[in-house]
């Protein structure tokens, strides 16, 4: 992104980041036919892109996302209407969104709520001069709301008590390997998109493929649990973030962290705070009370002027790049795969 803070890569920091446009990007292939849909949209006051839609990319090479040379931003969805892309481009205060598949009518339908229509930054009101900053750098943050539990979920599951590159390589591994070609021109090409696996393609993953990818048989059978009751958590789009995230974690291996962590896309909930994280919590404290070792509940307490926001609070914090130095060794990465 442009202007991004240098600073370590995190689970945290990478998904509360803003996805930049890479330097000559090869991009995607020219579309050979008019996309099936369009929409243009006007948002109400700044938007940016890459900061809005950036927590839905798990990892610079995820197959279901992508930034564009030319500013555009693509994903690649399983909607309930079936296997969607989008592309979004914003130019002179407005936004082109472009559909392809079969659900492509469903993506542009809630085109203004992914780009944040249904968030309420200007309730936030910074009570910290680090907050504040960020907040003045960032105007265009809006928390995307996307409608879909379950691409949200898996990836979470995941990203549990492993390093970044183990969970962003799984992923990889399990969309391109079981999931579709993405419709439209982002699924062709030398470097084609995906949408993520069905629920019943992810049941039928064989155990040494979760091997392969590096999953342990806790995740692999906690995204199996969740796949089998996928339409009973789907239905939690329709609830409040708190009831929702009560669902989710009813599945046994879904706890607080990974229901946060869906929830703070699947429903925009700005107040969903990630606890259980091992960064965040030093994070949050250095920026607030120059303290390094805060934990989570030190974390909810330097949070709580923030009540009702605390998710966006921490997600400045992040983007400020106001973080601690490292001194705990990194945690070791383990790749089952090879053993």
């Amino acid at each position: 992104m442009a202007g991004r803070f240098a600073q370590r890569p995190t689970r945290t920091t990478v998904r509360g980041g803003h996805v930049g446009v890479p330097a000559g990007a090869a991009g995607i292939p020219r579309q050979a036919a008019a996309p099936a849909r369009v929409r243009r949209w006007v948002p109400e006051g700044p938007l940016d892109l890459g900061l809005v839609l950036g927590p839905l990319r798990r990892g610079p090479a995820d197959p279901t996302f992508r930034a564009a040379a030319d500013g555009s931003v693509w994903r690649a969805s399983r909607t309930p209407a079936g296997p969607g892309t989008l592309r979004v481009r914003a130019y002179g205060g407005e936004v082109l969104g472009e559909a392809w598949g079969p659900g492509a009518e469903w993506l542009l339908d809630r085109l203004p709520e992914w780009l944040g229509a249904a968030d309420e930054p200007e309730a936030f009101v910074p009570r910290h001069r680090v907050v504040a900053l960020a907040r003045h750098r960032r105007p265009g943050l809006r928390l995307t709301r996307t409608g879909l539990v379950l691409e949200s979920l898996v990836p979470s599951v995941l990203e549990q008590k492993v390093t970044t590159d183990e969970a962003y390589r799984a992923w990889r591994l399990l969309v391109r390997k079981f999931g579709d070609r993405a419709p439209g021109p982002a699924g062709a090409g030398e470097r084609p998109m995906f949408v993520m696996p069905a629920p019943r393609a992810w049941a039928l993953i064989p155990s040494w493929e979760w091997h392969r990818a590096g999953v342990d048989d806790k995740r692999a059978s906690t995204i199996l649990r969740s796949v089998r009751v996928a339409a009973r958590l789907e239905q939690a789009v329709g609830m409040p973030a708190v009831e929702a995230q009560a669902r989710l974690e009813v599945v046994p291996g879904i706890g607080p962290w990974t229901s946060a962590e869906v929830v703070q896309r699947s429903h925009g909930a700005a107040d969903a705070v990630t606890v259980g994280d091992l960064h965040l919590p030093g994070i949050v404290g250095w920026a607030l009370a120059g303290d390094r070792y805060a934990d989570d509940a030190e974390m909810l307490r330097l949070l709580e002027p923030y009540a009702g926001q605390r998710h966006r609070a921490a997600r400045l914090i992040l983007l400020s790049g106001n973080v601690p130095a490292r001194r705990a060794p990194k945690m070791p990465r383990v790749d089952i795969g090879l053993l």
